[in-house]
């Protein structure tokens, strides 16, 4: 009978998800955008423990190049609002930032790209002091931005003209618009530099770009509403959300095709990946709600409620970003 008891035991700790790795005390970090507030969330009880007012319409975070500070973008109240990346706990306000709804730092580190949405422009600021250097107006509402290696071309969507554009960040002009698959969102450089990859929200593949011929050379079906992508930390693979098939997506950057997609609820947005790759937490942006995903199984293990319209999520012991 011991040996039963025993024999069963193991077998139902082994169907059970696997706890994630967080720094004590740290907290998840998300932002609503419907009511313009961040919610902090305890990963351990996958429970919210405050809510803080932050400005209007916190869209997109990320981290300063140094991690020492995370910055919520918001776009209605055209300010940077800088977190404890820990903590969740405001440190500084930045008001002199129009309309910054995605922002990205350029890999070294000299310019911060900010991509205005509903203002129809890409601005360029030096990144040590955050002081505007020029204005390109690129119609119609820019979205996400990425660069290449070298850091002399930022690429930015522009959702609602079906396009991307190349910003040549040495001389500060544009260097070419395309034309791709419609409503373009979340954009991403292959690690080995050759490859923009594209979510088309209005669609349902990411289209895969040469960027030094300025052509589209592949499309990788993925799910209605592919969205927005999130490196898994290991060189290869990449997640992209889908949301309108409430699906997740795994992308093999080497192959350029799909390895798998699995079940998101709510309209699945924005992610982050624990350091360790057990769990991701998916933002479900229709439904006011956080979701957790063992990635061992591929199910849901927890929903945490939280603002209106969920977008942008951050914990700071997360996956590598490549």
């Amino acid at each position: 009978m011991k040996l039963l008891a025993k024999t069963l035991l193991l077998a139902a700790l082994a169907v059970l998800p696997a706890a994630a790795s967080f720094t004590a005390g740290e907290r998840v970090i998300v932002l609503n955008s419907g009511d313009g507030t961040v919610s902090i969330v305890d990963p351990a009880t996958m429970k919210e423990v405050k809510r803080i007012p932050v400005g209007k319409e916190p869209h997109h975070l990320m981290a300063t190049p140094d991690d020492k500070e995370l910055i919520v973008a918001n776009a209605a109240s055209n300010d940077l609002v800088f977190l404890n990346p820990l903590s969740g706990e405001v440190l500084r306000r930045v008001e002199r930032i129009s309309d910054p709804y995605q922002i990205g730092y350029s890999p070294d580190r000299k310019w911060l790209v900010s991509a205005s949405n509903r203002l129809d422009r890409v601005d360029l600021y030096n990144a040590s002091d955050l002081k505007l250097v020029k204005r390109f107006e690129l119609p119609k509402v820019p979205s996400h931005v990425a660069f290449n290696a070298a850091s002399s071309l930022a690429f930015v969507t522009l959702q609602d003209s079906n396009e991307i554009a190349a910003i040549d960040l040495v001389a500060h002009t544009i260097k070419w618009k395309m034309a791709v698959g419609k409503q373009p969102a979340g954009i991403w450089m292959t690690p080995d530099d050759k490859h923009l990859l594209v979510g088309m929200t209005g669609e349902n593949h990411v289209e895969v770009i040469d960027w030094r011929t300025a052509k589209s050379v592949k499309k990788i079906v993925t799910g209605a509403g592919a969205h927005n992508f999130l490196a898994m930390g290991d060189g290869r693979h990449l997640l992209i959300s889908n949301r309108v098939s409430n699906t997740v997506s795994v992308i093999d950057q080497q192959k350029l095709e799909v390895k798998e997609s699995f079940a998101v609820p709510g309209g699945p947005d924005c992610m982050e990946l624990t350091k360790d790759g057990k769990q991701l937490w998916v933002t479900s942006r229709w439904i006011r709600q956080v979701t957790v995903i063992d990635m061992a199984t591929r199910k849901v293990v927890g929903k945490v409620p939280v603002g209106k319209s969920p977008h942008g999520i951050y914990f700071h012991s997360h996956a590598a970003r490549q």
